[in-house]
């Protein structure tokens, strides 16, 4: 069945009008379907990856290789999500000026949006081809965009030290 928003009732949670393709810094939170912990596990403070959360790690590390316009700061695989900074630059194409908007999706090349969309088929695959996990990911993503140098240190600083506040994260499960 295709989305209908008389049925549905989705609401997108992206800023109303904001170019997402536009240089910058952002910070990006990726979940899991249901909270699930298919990364790895937490111990004594650390993350310690499983099989799929190293495939995840180096999907994230691939990015620049796929988006030559991001640029990745400070990120995190948790067992049950995804924190990570991606920085847009040297971006020339705007919505406003850009004809190969994705149709269907709304999609903009180059966009945070086509980012995460594909580092999340990258991990789906792997999972589906190699274990018994067919639904890896939440149907949406978070979003911050990161407007200043304290914001930046805060986010930066959340992002490295997460692993040893697990206990006291909202993800916690």
């Amino acid at each position: 069945m295709s989305f209908n928003p008389s049925i549905h009732h989705r609401k997108s949670i992206r800023l109303k009008d904001y170019d997402y393709s536009k240089s910058g810094l952002y910070f990006i939170t990726i979940c899991c379907k249901d909270n699930a912990c298919i990364f790895g596990e937490i111990y004594n403070g650390d993350m310690n990856l499983n099989n799929l959360g190293n495939i995840a790690k180096n999907c994230w590390l691939q990015i620049p290789d796929h988006f030559p316009n991001a640029f990745l700061h400070e990120f995190i695989i948790m067992p049950n999500h995804v924190h990570g900074i991606i920085e847009l630059i040297n971006l020339d194409v705007t919505i406003s000026e850009t004809n190969n908007v994705n149709k269907f999706q709304n999609m903009i090349p180059k966009s945070i949006g086509s980012i995460v969309k594909g580092f999340k088929i990258g991990v789906t695959k792997w999972a589906r081809t190699n274990s018994n996990i067919e639904t890896v990911w939440h149907r949406n993503y978070y979003e911050n965009i990161i407007k200043n140098q304290i914001s930046y240190q805060n986010i930066s600083s959340y992002v490295v030290n997460n692993p040893k506040k697990w206990h006291d994260d909202k993800f916690f499960k």
